[in-house]
């Protein structure tokens, strides 16, 4: 018993100081890293791809940070041999809760762009870009977290974005994009 209050107190101890950067600070964080995307109710499988882009934060206080960045996303989905490689340039708007040193449960909104739209089978890729079959605009809802080493701005972020607008425009089914990204960034203090 005196090892869990031990343990309570040192944790409770951290709370006060939680966030890395300076309150009142903003910080700029370049990350790239590996997205794997589908479209619910295709039945098809991940489409593997890259993501990359930057984001500033602002440090409203110990336990909140406030960000808006911009990311380009590969998503889609694979089906029957074929790849449908639909990108996007997201702008996720986040609240980041740090609930320990370094540690950030976040949480947000993401307006997306499609930018591209090919569909590859075997070694055949058609650009299909200005097809009217899939929405140009994308809606979802970012959750993750997030976690700054203590001794180097290195930032490891995880998060899953919930789609809540659809991604073709016909049909009778509702599939949005699921999307999973993990990515490195290095936080600059500006």
């Amino acid at each position: 018993m005196k090892k869990v209050l031990l343990m309570a107190a040192v944790l409770l101890s951290s709370v006060g100081a939680m966030a890395q950067h300076a309150v009142g600070g903003i910080t700029l964080q370049p990350r790239a890293g590996l997205s794997v995307a589908n479209i619910a109710d295709t039945k098809g499988d991940p489409r593997y791809g890259v993501v990359g882009g930057a984001d500033f934060e602002y440090q409203a206080n110990d336990w909140l940070g406030i960000s808006a960045g911009a990311v380009y996303s590969q998503q889609g989905y694979k089906k029957d041999g074929a790849t449908a490689k639909i990108d996007y340039i997201n702008i996720p708007l986040m609240g980041h809760f740090y609930v320990a040193k370094g540690l950030s449960l976040n949480v947000g909104v993401q307006p997306g762009f499609k930018v591209s739209n090919k569909i590859t089978s075997g070694s055949v890729t058609y650009d299909v870009t200005n097809n009217d079959a899939v929405e140009t605009f994308d809606f979802s809802m970012p959750v993750g977290l997030a976690y700054e080493l203590p001794s180097v701005p290195l930032v490891f972020d995880a998060r899953y974005n919930f789609g809540f607008t659809d991604a073709w425009k016909a049909g009778d089914n509702h599939p949005q994009n699921q999307v999973f990204q993990f990515t490195v960034g290095y936080k600059f203090d500006l």
